[in-house]
């Protein structure tokens, strides 16, 4: 079994380098009606003003790119974005303002190397797709399943975690952290570097969608495909306590149906794309003037979408956490929860459990909220007056600073790349404003509680140990105090971990929930 275990890991790393030195292979030659094509659309978009566009076309045909011939993605694509952005550099300096270029450099050049490319992945997307994400998927489940009958009898087993290279921020760990950061920053802002693997799931998003794929569709798949596969890990290891394997289908219903194929199928429709399960201010841009403008020209169908966002956000929300806690999103529904209790299973004890730690949880994730609050008050508000600003804030700044701050580079690159090295839950603990408007509620409103039974206890420490939110779980079992805490997320691994069934998940009358 140890054999098929190697196999399996050699078999996925075959498939994740195929997968990750696609950058670096392709013929790519920009013909000139390709350009002048993509040139001509911006300009009948408003991104390119008609004057700009001739002293762009002017640039390239200057600079010999045009049937000029690549030999990757990086070198097609950095040759483009040079020009691109040499010239709106240009006139940014001479303060010409209303000349600027505001199409995105990345989605220029990712939209020229597609269509000038030459590769297997576009010829042969089938045959690539089993040779990265295939042998990815084969090979972890090969490593995964032989688990069942190597544990013997039902039960968690961390033998070793803390001495293991991958799960105690070993060498191992920092190879994954410097990879999942890695593809974060490319995915967010070099995503035209990625096109031959875009490439590789595009007749699946033509299939959902009738769309080409793009580097959005792309994360969306792996993100579910990581979470499917993981998910088998979580069903071995947890295969003996039902709730962690009712709760894991649950997340990746939601993730799956929701997140992934609903919101594309609505798209083959012609409606807007939405995640019904998504909810202010975790989906902080459904407020975005554009959003509301979207849904409400799509008449009673649009108006329906945004009355749902409204009351899921101010009714559904706090309703469920005050019957069940803030567990029924964060570890039911929520596709950043399912990915954390999946992908990021193997390193939840190493979230840091010091007091300090806990002092800027508070901080940062309630700072978070209100900036999210006053941002979707200030959207609103311009919305409104139809107007660029509002207050004298100007909206478009505001959201930026967020989307990059908040929604890529705190939720993406940090909540996710430094899973082995900071755990798993490290943006839902310190930076999903969702999490700290339902934990607000959760502390003060709220039947959820975890029941302890001190007299058990046998102070072996592995609740603390394996709670992904940092809590110190087991001062409150030895002094049997109910766990009534804004951060805990109810995923009930501190309970499946107990020798000695100390710790209970339960929903009961607010009357004495608070017992210290």
């Amino acid at each position: 079994m140890k054999l098929i275990k190697n196999i399996g890991l050699i078999v996925f790393v075959v498939g994740l380098t195929i997968f990750t030195a696609s950058s670096f292979f392709g013929h790519f030659e920009l013909k000139k009606e390709t350009f002048l094509q993509e040139v001509e659309l911006l300009t009948a978009n408003g991104k390119i003003k008609p004057a700009i566009a001739e002293r762009l076309k002017t640039n390239f045909d200057s600079a010999d790119v045009l049937d000029a011939s690549f030999e990757n993605p990086i070198s097609f694509s950095n040759a483009i974005i040079t020009i691109y952005d040499g010239l709106n550099n240009e006139i940014k300096a001479q303060h010409d303002w209303d000349n600027v270029m505001y199409a995105s450099s990345s989605d220029f050049a990712f939209s020229l190397a597609r269509q000038s490319a030459d590769t297997l992945f576009i010829r042969s997307p089938w045959l690539m797709f089993f040779l990265t994400f295939g042998l990815a998927i084969l090979g972890g489940l090969m490593y995964s399943l032989p688990n069942v009958i190597l544990l013997g009898p039902a039960g968690i087993k961390n033998d070793h975690i803390f001495q293991n290279q991958a799960t105690n921020r070993g060498w191992v760990g920092i190879v994954v952290f410097v990879y999942l950061v890695g593809f974060y920053v490319i995915l967010y802002f070099y995503h035209h570097y990625l096109v031959n693997q875009i490439e590789v799931v595009n007749p699946i998003s033509k299939a959902l969608s009738g769309n080409a794929s793009s580097h959005w569709f792309l994360y969306g798949f792996m993100y579910c495909t990581v979470m499917l596969v993981m998910s088998i890990r979580m069903f071995i290891k947890y295969r003996h306590n039902r709730y962690q394997i009712i709760r894991t289908i649950s997340v990746l219903f939601f993730q799956i149906a929701f997140a992934f194929l609903i919101p594309e199928i609505l798209v083959r429709f012609n409606l807007p794309y939405m995640d019904f399960k998504n909810a202010w201010p975790l989906d902080y841009d459904f407020f975005y003037s554009y959003n509301i403008q979207q849904l409400q020209d799509q008449g009673l169908i649009g108006s329906a979408m945004l009355i749902w966002g409204v009351l899921l956000t101010v009714v559904i929300v706090p309703v469920f956490v005050y019957l069940y806690g803030k567990r029924w999103y964060c570890s039911w529904v929520c596709g950043c929860g399912g990915l954390a209790e999946t992908l990021g299973d193997p390193y939840r004890q190493l979230s840091s459990k010091t007091l300090a730690s806990w002092k800027l949880e508070r901080w940062l994730i309630h700072g978070v909220l209100v900036f999210a609050t006053v941002m979707t008050v200030v959207t609103i508000g311009a919305h409104v007056s139809n107007s660029e600003d509002f207050l004298g804030i100007p909206t478009y700044s505001l959201t930026s600073v967020y989307g990059f701050l908040i929604g890529s580079i705190f939720s993406g690159v940090i909540g996710t790349g430094f899973y082995p090295i900071l755990g798993n839950r490290t943006w839902c603990r310190f930076g999903c404003p969702l999490a700290a408007y339902m934990g607000i509620v959760q502390r003060y409103k709220s039947r959820f509680r975890i029941t302890t039974n001190g007299g058990q206890c046998i102070s072996c420490g592995n609740c603390s140990t394996y709670c992904e939110q940092g809590i110190d779980v087991r001062a409150y079992a030895q002094k049997g105090e109910n766990i009534v805490r804004a951060s805990c997320v109810g995923c009930g691994v501190c309970a499946a971990v107990c020798p000695r069934g100390v710790l209970k998940l339960e929903n009961g009358p607010e009357i004495g929930r608070i017992n210290g």
